[in-house]
């Protein structure tokens, strides 16, 4: 986690005081990419990497904040209609307003942040940042809202501010983790179950390619509304409803790009299903091989991944990797990897090498530990 106390001297020199620190983790997901807001199961858990706040209420309408990361100041009024131009101060004024909107008595406050969850990496940055700042003010501010309640305000920051249409994963992720423990999520109706993740002989470490492709338009928003289409088509709330035999029969009348999404998000339901079962019964070795499917579906069908992920994915299945795909929404970031203890070495020695020869750039390695969720922390 990020040096807390170098953020409190942060506080105290810029604010004069001491301030509240709160913490809300980025996540991994295991299997089940763009099912969330398809209404289906994911797979989640928080891990170590983390963004933290410390804040204090100033007794003004104003909020004051500086995020280290970026050396970047900013501050706005919580009763301002519009709010602050940036994208990443709208995210700490959204989840103000959407806080506001539920009740909570917001105050202005003073607030200094910083975090070591990898942007662009899809490790969801921007869920632990407003999940950080939810569940402080909701405890500062005495909102009494429950965590699930947190995690929907996240989610509406994300929709209303900053214009992506994301499911609710990430910002549930990060306010229901636990250490040790991966969680089933019902994306429908909010109910989850946590899965005991102790892979014995295995490990779990991500594969940063250090590349992010912006594409022209919004390649997230418009893979939701293919799924949206076929899901009106064949009568259906979301295609968490749809059957493969529905699927077939509208084929003809679907365009292949949305036919083609449609069956990687049918197809990633399934293998959602047979990673909780081969969970239950230590079975490594299953988990592995459907996640190497996800990704093909997410790199052929969904088209989401790009030349570089590709290439890592490619890289763990030549070095015996049980499993390895790429993770969040896509066009770069990171893979996802299972590997046995004995391999791992050899892996991150092989991958590093072979990215820099292939494509001239650093991959960086990040091991994951499964943590907590969101939180105040205390001296």
């Amino acid at each position: 986690m990020i040096k807390i106390t170098s953020l409190k001297e942060e506080f105290c020199n810029r604010f004069g005081c001491d301030g509240f620190v709160y913490a809300a983790p980025g996540r991994i997901n295991l299997i089940g990419e763009h099912t969330d807001y398809n209404g289906g199961f994911v797979l989640p858990g928080a891990v170590e990497q983390s963004i933290v706040a410390v804040i204090k209420p100033n007794g003004s309408k104003r909020v004051n904040a500086y995020a280290c990361d970026m050396q970047m100041q900013y501050g706005f009024d919580i009763d301002d209609p519009t709010g602050p131009e940036p994208v990443h101060a709208r995210y700490v004024y959204g989840v103000v307003r959407e806080m506001m909107s539920a009740g909570v008595k917001v105050e202005g406050f003073d607030v200094v942040y910083g975090g070591d969850v990898p942007l662009g990496a899809g490790m969801s940055s921007s869920a632990a940042l407003e999940c950080c700042f939810a569940m402080a003010m909701n405890e500062i501010f005495k909102g009494g809202l429950d965590r699930m309640t947190l995690a929907r305000i996240g989610q509406a920051t994300e929709h209303k501010y900053i214009g992506v249409k994301c499911g609710i994963m990430d910002q549930f992720a990060s306010m229901h983790g636990r250490r040790g423990a991966l969680m089933r999520l019902d994306c429908r109706n909010g109910e989850f179950e946590y899965f005991p993740w102790k892979p014995v002989g295995y490990r779990l470490v991500l594969v940063n390619s250090c590349v992010k492709h912006e594409l022209v338009g919004s390649p997230y928003n418009e893979r939701r509304e293919s799924c949206e289409r076929v899901a009106e088509l064949a009568g259906v709330e979301t295609l968490r409803d749809c059957t493969w035999e529905q699927l077939d029969a509208l084929k003809l009348r679907l365009s292949e790009t949305d036919y083609r999404r449609a069956r990687y998000v049918l197809g990633e339901a399934d293998r959602v299903r047979n990673v909780c079962d081969a969970m239950q019964c230590g079975d490594f070795e299953a988990i592995g091989e459907q996640m190497y499917l996800t990704h093909e579906g997410l790199s052929k069908d969904y088209e989401v991944s790009c030349d570089e992920i590709d290439f890592l994915v490619e890289v763990a299945r030549q070095c015996g990797v049980t499993g390895s795909r790429i993770m969040g929404g896509g066009f770069g970031g990171c893979t996802v990897n299972l590997v046995k203890d004995e391999m791992y070495d050899n892996f991150v020695s092989t991958a590093v090498q072979a990215y820099k020869t292939r494509f001239g750039i650093d991959c960086t390695i990040i091991p994951v530990v499964i943590g907590d969720g969101a939180r105040r922390i205390l001296d």
